[in-house]
């Protein structure tokens, strides 16, 4: 169930081309259509032409971070045991994986003791080939034939982003077999378009938002990626939102505030009201990341630990939150909101980084899939864990993620729309 502000959004003509301006050919600068509600903003984007991969950045922190690969059965064998893609991780090596040291993390991808079934998510070779060759990835997913394959901007595509940049789209066979009868076929080499078509069999899950933290896994020597959820269509050459939202400033990680909330505490109450999980987990998922330290943004706390964020100023299942804007804290953002929007996420593969996602990966996995839900929380301890290694996170405008990225319907979005018109 969508908010009005959030059909708003929704572009429901894919013939249109909203920018008809290659925008790599030039410096050029991009303005948001003005909103009352949403505000607007502007990029100053670079040519690619002038765009040079930094050097590693001295300031991220370094220490080795590896992922456990196969899920070893306890010794006890007093309760029924199967191996899980995401690994059986204990409330004490959950603490432990939270400092950033050198260490051995669950992190999905885990397979079971010899001749157990497969855990999951199984490549053929060739693809699981290619992405090992994979540097800068622009990287997708549809499953369960959940949307239609939304082709980059062409013309927004530099010669440079063809030739660095893989693009690649994870689907199932069903999706596939859908694809082909409408007349996307692949190609010799398994692309339709610039997509890279791989297949997976035997998904552990078919929710799409526990697949945004896992990507790095699947490509060995990846140093960047783009996450892009499917009902999204790439409007933007990919190294200049690198360049944007990495590079410029010295972020590591840049993921967009959500478009309507802000407030961990109004999220908590709109995922109960729209009935989007069991409310007794959310509740359970709550109540322990409050006992963990999890507290309402305050402006007077010198030890705050976000540079600057949202103000929840009502009670417990609250709908009221005021924005707080601040000066920059440690240069690290220059907003934040506890709530992001993770349909687009910009990363670079740095440890940090890379625990970060798993971390959040885990959260999910523990309690529900509702990732928002577990965002801030995983932030602030991961932070208050470590204070001599920052985590160089950059919450960008949600007005920036819609103009470099196009919104369209679910296909079970696009049915129901059609039936309502036909008995209108």
């Amino acid at each position: 169930m969508e908010t009005p502000e959030y059909r708003d959004l929704i572009d429901k003509d894919e013939n249109e081309e909203p920018i008809a301006t290659p925008l790599w050919k030039y410096a050029t600068k991009i303005s948001a259509e003005s909103s009352a509600k949403r505000g607007s903003c502007e990029m100053f984007l670079n040519s690619t032409a002038q765009l040079v991969e930094p050097l590693e950045n001295p300031k991220f922190a370094r220490f080795s971070l590896q992922y456990t690969e196969v899920d070893e059965k306890p010794n006890n064998g007093v309760e029924p045991w199967q191996p899980r893609f995401a690994g059986h991780q204990s409330l004490k090596q959950r603490e432990d994986s939270y400092t950033a040291h050198d260490q051995k993390i669950n992190c999905g991808f885990i397979k079971g003791p010899e001749v157990s079934p497969s855990t999951g998510f199984d490549l053929a070779e060739d693809d699981s080939k290619y992405m090992s060759s994979c540097h800068i990835a622009v990287i997708s997913c549809i499953f369960g034939n959940s949307d239609r394959l939304r082709t980059p901007m062409g013309k927004t595509v530099s010669r440079l982003s063809r030739k660095n940049v893989c693009f690649v789209m994870f689907m199932d066979e069903i999706t596939l077999q859908t694809l082909s009868s409408e007349g996307h076929l692949l190609d010799r080499m398994g692309f339709i378009g610039l997509w890279k078509i791989v297949v997976v069999k035997n998904l552990p899950y078919t929710d799409m938002r526990r697949c945004h933290n896992l990507r790095h896994l699947s490509f060995n020597l990846l140093r960047y990626s783009i996450w892009l959820d499917s009902k999204l269509r790439l409007q933007l050459d990919p190294l200049l939102i690198l360049e944007y939202f990495l590079w410029r400033k010295g972020y590591e990680y840049a993921i967009s505030n959500h478009y309507n909330r802000h407030c961990m505490w109004e999220e908590v109450a709109q995922n109960k009201k729209l009935n989007k999980y069991n409310h007794t987990i959310i509740d359970e998922q709550f109540a322990f990341y409050q006992a963990d330290g999890l507290k309402r943004f305050n402006a007077s706390d010198p030890n705050k630990l976000l540079p600057s964020s949202t103000i929840c100023t009502s009670d417990y299942f609250g709908k009221t939150c005021s924005f707080k804007y601040t000066i920059s804290f440690l240069k690290l953002m220059w907003f934040v909101a506890d709530v992001p929007e993770g349909s687009f996420i910009v990363r670079a593969h740095t440890p940090m980084s890379n625990l970060f996602s798993c971390l959040w990966y885990n959260e999910v996995e523990r309690f529900t899939p509702r990732d928002q839900l577990s965002f801030a929380y995983t932030y602030h301890k991961l932070r208050r864990t470590n204070p001599g290694k920052p985590f160089y996170l950059n919450m960008f405008k949600d007005c920036e993620r819609r103009k470099i990225a196009k919104l369209f319907h679910h296909r079970s979005e696009e049915r129901k729309n059609i039936l309502e018109h036909v008995t209108e």
